[in-house]
């Protein structure tokens, strides 16, 4: 299949158009003294749903036909997607099925049950939960709306990269959170369309990094799920993967894995020194920056994708901090 092109990111960005907020991006004064350029943070888990997942959600849902909308979606998700396809779905008066691993985070399940979305829990992976979307769409005929392997779902994560070259048009490098890619491949298409020369870095997790684990092997591999910080990032690409792959293997500069600690860091930081909350998955542009793992010859955009974190792990990851401080 090819891969999604720039152009369909601009159509994407009109189907969109009132479903999403174009989210702020700013200067931080803090990381730009440590990095010697303009640092900058594109706001992104400010979106309606606390993440961007619910660009790629829209553009999907935007794209179905009548029929399809009538026998309502399903996806597995490991919180984000899922929330975002719940609100895309509901506000088109349709009905969505969501499908998690009993590694998701409760307060992300909290919010999926409220926006009225029906959830099923299933094993202890991202794959295990496709297994029952899958038996799920053969049994009813539910559409599938994958959480990053789709192509108006990468079209619809791009948006964010067009976004960017137009909020900082002098971009060097850009860091974007890096899972099962379809915000990594939509963001890079978009960017590298718009400046070929700047380069784009996807950073990730060293529990459990899929795509990393494919990229070297030169194919896409199954990789243990393990708890993380960084649970938004979690899950495999799936060995049947049609687009991401290619696409981060073709479009992407560098991928950078962190430890835990290093999330952690940049959690922190997020909070103490940006004063925005940000999930684990979200601080991993900023942890980057802080364990010296990004060289960079100009300006920067760090995208923060997400601040859906369970409120005491903040608290006490903060706390942490404090204490250590003191």
């Amino acid at each position: 299949m090819a891969s999604v092109t720039l152009q369909d990111i601009q159509a994407a960005k009109k189907r969109i158009a009132g479903k999403v907020e174009r989210t702020p991006m700013v200067l931080s004064a803090s990381l730009s003294e440590r990095m010697g350029f303009p640092v900058h943070l594109k706001l992104e888990h400010r979106q309606i749903t606390g993440a961007f997942k619910l660009r790629g959600a829209s553009n999907a849902v935007a794209s179905l036909t009548a029929d399809e909308k009538a026998r309502g979606v399903i996806a597995a998700s490991t919180g984000n997607h899922g929330r975002a396809l719940a609100y895309a779905a509901r506000r088109e008066n349709m009905r969505a099925v969501i499908c998690m691993s009993k590694l998701v985070p409760q307060n992300k399940l909290d919010e999926i049950r409220r926006l009225g979305a029906e959830i099923r829990i299933v094993g202890n992976s991202q794959d295990d939960a496709q297994e029952e979307v899958d038996r799920l769409v053969a049994a009813e005929g539910l559409v599938m709306v994958p959480p990053f392997d789709h192509p108006a779902v990468i079209a619809g994560q791009g948006t964010l990269g067009l976004e960017i070259m137009e909020q900082v048009p002098d971009a060097r490098t850009v860091l974007v959170p890096l899972s099962g890619g379809g915000l990594a491949a939509g963001v890079a298409a978009a960017v590298k369309g718009m400046s070929p020369g700047t380069k784009i870095i996807g950073i990730s997790m060293a529990r459990g990094a899929a795509m990393k684990a494919s990229l070297e092997a030169g194919h896409p591999v199954l990789v243990e799920e393990l708890p993380t910080l960084a649970d938004s990032l979690g899950g495999g690409i799936g060995l049947d993967n049609r687009l991401t792959f290619a696409m981060c293997r073709d479009l992407l500069d560098d991928v950078v894995l962190l430890s835990e600690e290093e999330i952690a860091a940049g959690i922190r930081h997020a909070y103490t020194l940006e004063r925005e909350i940000v999930e684990g998955a979200g601080a991993v542009g900023i942890a980057a920056l802080l364990a010296g793992e990004v060289k960079a010859d100009g300006p920067i955009a760090v995208i923060l994708s997400g601040r859906n974190i369970d409120m005491e792990l903040h608290r006490r990851i903060v706390c942490a901090e404090a204490e250590r401080a003191a």
